[in-house]
């Protein structure tokens, strides 16, 4: 017998004996009596359904998050996913393990042989398949409440209009189609049909982006001056969707520059006065036959903040965003990304330079947007991003391309007021 072997046997006599004695002393009420008693520190209390624990840490550390609450699987509304490509096997079906209010109950896919794998793994029932033709018989289904469009952005509008014509609420990804006629008949079918649309700007309710609307709103750095924000990525093949206009409205800008876009939107809550834009395309690539691959712009907005915006099909990965105030500045890397977001916040601390870090801990976007739409159909509230702010950016879009194309800033008429395109903040998720 070798040492490994006597101390495993050592260890595995040991909890023998201690487990015999555990179940000894549980069995002697005795023993039993002798043991302190719980507290209410470590048990926790009922209030409205939610268990609920009193903060057990010190003052000088963070007070622990209450256990999730979510909804019993039968009152969760139920979410039709339509189109089972990347983003909704790899992030949004995973998601729904995370969300509280949401399930997803039937799919919509072109491919039979993929909708019935995927509905095995996630105990999809496999009836509550359906393809695109016979996508419209949603509407006898009473399990769906909301169908979520995942299909390329050329495709949007049509079933935006099946679903809501079906009588269901409609949660649909970014772009929310490929310009802005096409989104205005997205909002007026929904307004026709009484059902309630959503674009799944997943940046506007992940924490750390909160957390800089907050801070910038709440006045941590003064007065605003001046917004860095870059979104790019290389690209492989051409024989992907992305690279044909027909399905995305466009390149770059309308598929990882609308972040950019959207987030000095929300950051100032303010719509912009005037853009400039540029485009570079390299000559002689075919990918990029039809669609940019380079965009930079400019925003001014009416308070005299500038964003200075980046996006690109061929430079390497890079999603930051970068805040400037009279007071302090912000940085937010992988503000854009799935996750691994880092707030930093620096103004001065006395005769110095401070940097402070902000950890809020990560949180499935996709989970938080989804159990938004979910929350505002429960309760019958208008999104926090409704078809509105997708139209916005499209105009905005259109906007940028044609300065661009005449090498010339473009005026816009001023919009009054704040966040004029949004609907209530999302509520903070525990």
């Amino acid at each position: 017998m070798t040492f490994r072997d006597d101390l495993c046997l050592g260890r595995r006599s040991l909890i023998a004996v201690g487990g015999l004695g555990l179940v000894g002393t549980a069995l002697s009420g005795t023993a039993h009596a002798q043991l302190p008693g719980p507290t209410p520190v470590d048990i926790g209390k009922v209030e409205n359904g939610k268990v609920t624990f009193p903060n057990w840490r010190g003052q000088s550390d963070r007070p622990s998050p209450p256990p999730p609450a979510p909804l019993p699987p039968e009152e969760r509304v139920g979410f039709a996913i339509v189109g089972l490509g990347r983003l909704s096997l790899e992030e949004l079906l995973p998601a729904f393990a995370e969300c509280k209010r949401a399930r997803p109950v039937p799919l919509v896919s072109g491919t039979p042989d993929k909708a019935a794998a995927v509905a095995a793994q996630y105990g999809i029932d496999p009836d509550a398949i359906y393809d695109y033709d016979s996508f419209d018989r949603i509407k006898d289904n009473p399990d769906v409440q909301v169908v979520y469009v995942v299909v390329p952005n050329g495709l949007h509008r049509d079933f935006t209009l099946r679903a809501a014509n079906a009588g269901k609420h409609v949660l649909t990804e970014k772009p929310m189609a490929n310009n802005s006629a096409e989104a205005r008949d997205m909002i007026e079918g929904c307004r026709r049909a009484r059902v309630k649309l959503m674009v799944a700007y997943r940046c506007q309710y992940e924490p750390n982006n909160r957390a800089a609307i907050e801070m910038v709103r709440g006045g941590e750095l003064g007065g605003l001056r001046f917004i860095e924000a870059t979104n790019t990525q290389t690209m492989g093949p051409g024989n992907q969707w992305r690279f044909r206009k027909a399905l995305t409205g466009g390149g770059a800008l309308p598929d990882i520059g609308i972040y950019c876009l959207n987030a000095a939107r929300y950051l100032t809550g303010e719509e912009p006065v005037e853009v400039q834009g540029r485009i570079f395309t390299p000559p002689g690539d075919e990918r990029y036959a039809e669609v940019e691959e380079t965009v930079s712009f400019t925003l001014r907005f009416p308070s005299g903040v500038i964003a200075n915006c980046a996006t690109s099909y061929g430079a390497h990965e890079n999603k930051d965003l970068r805040v400037h105030g009279e007071k302090g500045s912000i940085d937010l890397q992988r503000a854009f990304a799935y996750e691994g977001q880092r707030l930093q916040l620096a103004r001065r601390a006395g005769e110095a330079e401070g940097i402070e870090e902000r950890r809020l801990g990560q949180k499935n976007q996709f989970a938080l947007e989804i159990d938004h739409m979910a929350q505002c159909v429960l309760e019958d509230r208008m999104p926090h991003t409704p078809g509105e702010e997708g139209l916005q950016d499209h105009l905005l879009m259109e906007a940028i391309y044609r300065s661009a194309g005449e090498n010339v800033p473009v005026r816009l008429e001023p919009v009054q007021g704040l966040d004029t395109t949004r609907g209530p903040a999302p509520a903070q998720e525990s």
